[in-house]
């Protein structure tokens, strides 16, 4: 193999870390907090309480709570200026999208939980997806893998 099929694993420029990038790891790891007090929730109540189906709200705490882990771990990986983070940050964003859209929806409550999942949504994606952002994880474009 050529050095330039080889990946590169130079660590990240040194230097202080943006705040956009901090901004976009605390937005993820607001998500993955509200996923896992959302799972806890559920499954408490799945074993506590007396829901439809107990297999159900069982199974769906665990998912949310397993699921809460993309996030958090992304946010974690963010705050450590590593490229790999950015991807499960912006598929978490990228998720969250239509579960805001879902909650705006509804005739309930839900409304406006709707609009705050949406808002962080997208402003974790334009943190995300910022130039600032992208050359302090170290990401380099299509075209710019020798330079």
């Amino acid at each position: 193999m050529s050095s330039e099929q080889t990946p590169s694993t130079a660590p990240a420029p040194a230097g202080l870390r943006p705040r956009r990038l901090t901004y976009a790891a605390g937005l993820a790891a607001l998500e993955g907090l509200a996923l896992l007090v959302g799972g806890v929730w559920m499954l408490v109540l799945g074993l506590t309480g007396q829901p439809a189906d107990r297999q159900q709200a069982v199974t769906g705490g665990v998912t949310l709570a397993v699921l809460a882990l993309l996030p958090l771990l992304a946010a974690r990986g963010l705050l450590g200026r590593r490229g790999w983070s950015r991807g499960p940050a912006v598929i978490t964003q990228l998720l969250a999208l239509p579960v805001a859209y879902n909650l705006l929806q509804s005739d309930s409550v839900a409304i406006p939980a709707g609009i705050v999942l949406a808002v962080v949504a997208v402003t974790a994606l334009v943190l995300l997806l910022n130039p600032e952002t992208t050359r302090a994880l170290g990401i380099r474009g299509p075209g710019n893998a020798g330079k």
